[in-house]
């Protein structure tokens, strides 16, 4: 794993554990890419977090979930809704582009995003999430 990647998946992981408790975190590598796959909880929220890197691309998934629900979920996929978004139609030049953007209300909404930093993940939790529900 590259040494800058090892780095900010530590900047992740130490991030994780100040803001959140039961933060469980997993490094995986091979020559091609480098996997995080974080699990926590905030309060009554779980959160999930992935982040891949390979040459071509980082990609990355940042979910809140209430029991089953998805509160919110920031990632930057392929997903036909995001092309159709953007786009307004999916066509062959755009197939498998992937494209920041937010899940709400159980992935039912969809709004396109910049691309999102663990960092901002965090703010844009402390931000949204009401402060009642979480006791941290």
């Amino acid at each position: 794993m590259d040494k800058k990647i090892r780095e900010h998946f530590i900047d992740v992981i130490n991030l994780a554990r100040d803001v959140f408790d039961h933060v469980e975190a997993e490094m995986d590598s091979t020559p091609e890419r480098a996997i995080l796959r974080l699990k926590a909880q905030y309060g009554p929220y779980r959160i999930f977090i992935t982040e891949l890197f390979n040459e071509q691309i980082r990609k990355y998934r940042y979910y809140i979930l209430r029991d089953d629900w998805v509160e919110a979920g920031f990632d930057n996929s392929p997903d036909p809704r995001a092309l159709r978004e953007r786009y307004g139609q999916i066509g062959e030049e755009h197939a498998g582009e992937y494209i920041p953007h937010l899940h709400l209300e159980n992935k039912t909404r969809l709004s396109l995003t910049e691309e999102m930093t663990f960092e901002a993940f965090v703010d844009w939790l402390r931000d949204n999430l009401a402060a009642t529900d979480v006791e941290n």
